[in-house]
């Protein structure tokens, strides 16, 4: 039976009544607020990725500066290529470099299933983190899923249009699956690393599966992220990409308890479409989060009034804060939620 200290996050992922809507936000750590930025201009993102005080730092500096109701690790989802064989190097403006690429069967068979104990420095960050935070705010840690990863380790960093991704996942079905294999595997231990040190949410990010249509979903995607959700042990998992409109009904069957939902779907209409047997995380349009205040509060009361207090709703952003929000802002919407969103 839940308790007081019970986190509202754990209550409202495993739809059991809440008092109000639980609420957080993705990239609550990030350029937007100044406590990242001071450490950011001394150290490099893999730095900071990799240290367990800096990483707890910013986590711990974001919940408490948003009054959220959950700190998510301060981490990449890109960690894991390391182990799994991979060079990782993030340019200055230029987003995240991955070399060699996966471009044949026979860069598939190099890699390898990431040992869990080569990421000890996030497990120690988790450590200290849940330490720090009080019993009612619940530590989210996260991995990529498998597509998004092998998109990653295929394309060699970020991209538009996906085209080698796409090639690939055509071309070589056998060498496909193979690669999603091992990324589901990795990422699975990576997940439970995370659990053991005392993560108690796992959400899944599948930044990239917007671009895939629902019948390759279903082929090419869907048995791999299953195979991840199915092999974290213990905890709540959040399921969430974006661009993700036509792959609701397709992610809800590879698995999570609660359905990361972007801005461009309402969540009535995503209740209706999902039913009531899986929680919904949404969705508003990080872009409000540019507008003034009263209509922060407004676009806040709309999403609350969409999901209708039903079991199960986290509210969240559609995708993660801008670099350019006030921070204040953000406070701001956390505010209006914990007030709007009361049951």
């Amino acid at each position: 039976m839940a308790t007081d200290a019970t986190p509202l996050l754990l209550r409202a992922c495993r739809r059991e009544p809440v008092e109000r809507t639980p609420v957080w936000l993705m990239r609550q750590a990030g350029r937007y607020m100044k406590e990242y930025r001071d450490i950011r201009d001394r150290v490099g993102f893999l730095e900071l990725c990799k240290s367990p005080d800096l990483a707890a730092q910013v986590t711990l500096d974001a919940a408490r500066r948003l009054g959220v109701d959950a700190a998510i690790l301060f981490a990449d989802l890109l960690l894991p290529v390391e182990p799994m064989g991979f060079r990782l190097a993030y340019e200055k403006g230029e987003g995240p470099s991955i070399a060699p690429p996966v471009r044949t069967a026979k860069d598939v068979d190099r890699v390898r299933v990431a040992d869990p104990a080569a990421l000890g420095y996030v497990y120690e960050a988790v450590k200290r983190i849940r330490a720090a935070l009080p019993p009612e705010i619940a530590l989210i840690g996260f991995v990529g899923a498998p597509f998004t990863l092998a998109a990653y380790l295929i394309e060699g960093g970020g991209t538009k249009d996906f085209a080698r991704t796409r090639a690939f996942m055509a071309a070589d079905p056998g060498a496909w699956r193979t690669l999603l294999e091992k990324a589901a595997d990795s990422l699975a231990a990576f997940a439970n690393g995370q659990v053991a040190a005392g993560a108690q949410v796992i959400q899944i990010f599948d930044s990239w599966v917007g671009c895939v249509p629902p019948a390759d979903y279903r082929e090419r995607v869907l048995p791999f992220s299953g195979r991840l959700i199915r092999a974290v042990r213990g905890v709540p998992i959040i399921h969430f990409g974006t661009g993700t409109g036509a792959l609701l009904e397709l992610m809800k069957e590879a698995g999570g308890d609660v359905i990361g939902v972007d801005h461009t779907v309402r969540l009535d209409a995503a209740w209706q479409r999902l039913g009531t047997d899986v929680g919904i995380q949404g969705n508003l349009d990080p872009d409000v989060l540019l507008k003034d205040i009263p209509t922060i509060h407004a676009e806040a009361k709309r999403i609350l009034a969409e999901a209708g207090g039903r079991p199960g709703h986290i509210f969240n952003l559609g995708h993660g804060i801008k670099p350019s929000t006030p921070v204040e802002h953000a406070i701001a919407l956390v505010e209006a939620v914990k007030e709007s969103g009361r049951r």
